[in-house]
């Protein structure tokens, strides 16, 4: 996890459902919950109103499906030094997943 754009890293722009938005950096090998972790202790300036209680209650939405925590980004295939845009969103439980892919 990385501040500076690298070509190694994915760039995540994450879009609160207020429509705030902030870019970090992450390892294709980062988890869903790495990064729910790393955004929980790194908690932008400005988002102080969204703010939550635990990391665990943080939720990313890519193409509209929520993500489980043991997801890579790696395995998502998201390209290394460019930026894809994911959703954060705070709640308790997720759906089951879905067996049809």
């Amino acid at each position: 996890m990385t501040s500076q754009r690298d070509p190694d890293t994915v760039n995540l722009r994450l879009i609160l459902v207020s429509g705030k938005t902030q870019d970090f950096n992450f390892s294709p090998n980062d988890s869903a919950t790495d990064i729910a972790r790393h955004v929980f202790e790194n908690w932008p300036a400005g988002w102080e109103e969204e703010s939550v209680s635990s990391p665990s209650i943080l939720r990313l939405i890519f193409q509209g499906r929520f993500l489980h925590g043991n997801v890579t980004l790696g395995a998502l295939k998201l390209p290394p030094g460019r930026t894809t845009v994911m959703h954060l969103v705070a709640r308790e439980t997720l759906p089951e997943p879905n067996s049809h892919g």
